[in-house]
């Protein structure tokens, strides 16, 4: 058993403040005067500190999900000025103080919890909408309503499919989304990489392509995307992306390995030209080096920087500073990725395309958002994009060849004297964990130590990687010694279980608590799936209407053909 000081997995690790024994009460701030804020345009965080299952169902609409279990490690990453206004609540979990106490902690100075929390929200009258990266999902709708963007029915596309007509598929999400299930034949391109990719994918400009994704916000993106770019195909989405075509009783395909990188690259100059013309018709600012070094000095303002290529290219060389959200990503997930509205956002890339696109529809988003030339000399960094984080505490730590033993020499008896305990997010956690290790919330674990996971004299922590743990047993290490138990966190956490060859399981998982931390869509594990599919779509049409009641979202839906708006900035 070992004590450290230091975390390896930390980057930019710096020591954390102390916590003061008597810390002055936390301000609030109004609904009202977060409403106001919004209006004004000005920089602010509203921050919804629960669980994502949680936060899905009901939030306001620019609230972003930054979740208590995680704070440590996210927070420097997503909120990278320490004196921007936060505003933090819950809907009466408890977690709202403690995480406005640890942000105060990790060096942000204008923390304050919202007045009332969630239910003075809901009883001002204010809009509260459902799911996850409702501002892009919303903005998408507006999108197709403004600019009538084409679609076809599955049944359509499946009847040209048998007949075998020029027709090219394009799934617009993650890879990894695209493996679990698309269309079949389809070919995997994320949205940031559609405009690049389309006239190499489909050379000929009679050949029809159709975009799709699960649902409808990506597939009409990137729809639309090609169109405005000047791509000279027929472009159409797929009406209601894989949900629409499970509806209409055709069968997907899973396991698909096609990608657009299977394809040689050919002549960019089309593409480049068409996303620098639409970028400049949405009023997206070109800046350079020097203008950037005076936008990171200026202290009253938050400066988000993203490499919007994907993680492959990124690794081998990017700019310093520069996160890395393909740009297919940033634009469904903003509120992840730039949680405090009001902000700038500065994008590159290495072929003025895939920068100028995403930026594009940031900015008809309401972003103030710039694009650096591309500049290979700039990339002087290499590997994979790693979050700023606090150095994590000190704490008592044990071997996995240690815990092995200590659990080998206990199998036979009735209560053993440990109990490991995982606290990384749940499917992780189901999808390998130690054997015999419970799962809970972090939120929840104090709970579940007392009244649902069995006593144990040691409890031993673990994550994927053993970051999270630390900072989970800061919060209960005093309690647990007051009652004579030892709290320890594995090295290394289940990664380097695994790495020692030591056994790992998926089955037999022990949940102290429900799985919270993940939100699940209407439709996934319901006996009624095909109710809760067509539920889904019908709440994304109800969107826009949402979004006139709120009337805080200053989207404007340019009309290519003029350099005038197709819609106000706000109803």
């Amino acid at each position: 058993m070992s004590v450290l000081n230091s975390d390896t997995g930390a980057a930019q690790g710096l020591s954390r403040p102390p916590t003061p024994k008597h810390p002055a009460p936390l301000p609030t701030r109004t609904p009202a005067d977060v409403r106001a804020a919004l209006l004004a345009r000005v920089e602010i965080a509203l921050l919804d500190v629960r669980e994502e299952a949680a936060y899905a169902e009901a939030h306001p609409l620019w609230a972003a999900n930054l979740a208590a279990s995680r704070l440590e490690l996210d927070a420097w990453g997503r909120l990278p000025r320490r004196d921007v206004p936060i505003v933090v609540y819950d809907d009466g979990e408890g977690v709202a103080a403690p995480s406005a106490r640890k942000l105060q902690a990790l060096g942000y100075t204008d923390v304050a919890l919202l007045a009332g929390g969630l239910s003075a929200w809901r009883d001002d009258g204010l809009e509260l909408f459902r799911d996850v990266n409702v501002p892009s999902k919303a903005f998408g709708e507006l999108v197709e309503a403004r600019r009538h963007t084409p679609s076809l029915p599955a049944e359509e596309v499946q009847e040209r499919l048998a007949r075998r007509d020029d027709i090219v598929l394009l799934d617009a999400r993650r890879f990894d989304e695209y493996r679990t299930m698309s269309l079949p034949g389809s070919i995997s391109t994320p949205g940031g990489e559609l405009v690049r990719r389309a006239r190499d994918l489909a050379p000929d400009p009679s050949t029809t392509i159709v975009v799709h994704c699960a649902g409808r916000t990506r597939s009409l993106i990137g729809a639309q995307s090609l169109i405005d770019a000047g791509v000279p195909n027929p472009v159409a989405a797929l009406r209601n992306g894989t949900i629409g075509w499970t509806l209409a009783g055709l069968t997907l395909a899973q396991g698909q390995g096609r990608s657009h990188e299977d394809v040689p690259v050919g002549d960019l100059n089309a593409a480049r030209e068409g996303a620098a013309a639409l970028a400049r018709r949405a009023h997206v600012q070109r800046i350079d080096a020097s203008v950037l070094a005076e936008w990171l000095a200026d202290a009253r303002r938050s400066t988000y920087r993203f490499d919007v290529r994907s993680a492959a290219e990124y690794g081998l060389g990017h700019r310093p500073g520069f996160r890395n959200a393909p740009g297919g990503q940033l634009v469904q997930e903003t509120d992840h990725h730039v949680p405090v509205r009001g902000a700038r956002v500065v994008l590159a890339d290495d072929d003025g395309i895939r920068a100028p696109m995403a930026a594009a529809w940031l900015a008809q988003m309401g972003w103030e958002v710039a694009v650096l030339p591309p500049d290979a000399a700039a990339h002087t960094e290499t590997g994979p994009d790693l979050p700023p984080q606090p150095l994590s505490p000190s704490v008592a730590t044990v071997t996995p060849a240690e815990l092995a033993r200590w659990r080998a020499e206990e199998a036979d008896r009735e209560q053993p004297d440990t109990v490991v305990v995982d606290v990384a997010p749940s499917i992780t956690y189901i999808v390998r964990h130690i054997p015999g290790a419970w799962w809970s919330p972090r939120a929840r674990l104090a709970d579940a130590l007392r009244n649902v996971i069995p006593h144990a004299r040691r409890v031993v922590l673990t994550g994927n990687l053993g970051v999270l743990p630390r900072f989970v047993a800061a919060d209960l290490a005093a309690e647990l010694a007051a009652e004579g138990r030892e709290l320890l966190v594995l090295e290394g956490g289940t990664s380097a279980w695994y790495d020692a060859g030591l056994p790992i399981e998926s089955a037999n998982p022990r949940l102290a608590f429900p799985r919270d931390d993940r939100y699940r869509r209407p439709y996934e594990g319901t006996n009624h799936a095909r109710d809760a599919m067509q539920a889904y779509l019908d709440w994304e049409f109800g969107l826009i209407a949402q979004l006139d009641r709120d009337g805080t979202h200053f989207f404007r839906v340019i009309d290519t053909g003029t350099d005038t708006d197709a819609t106000t900035s706000n109803p």
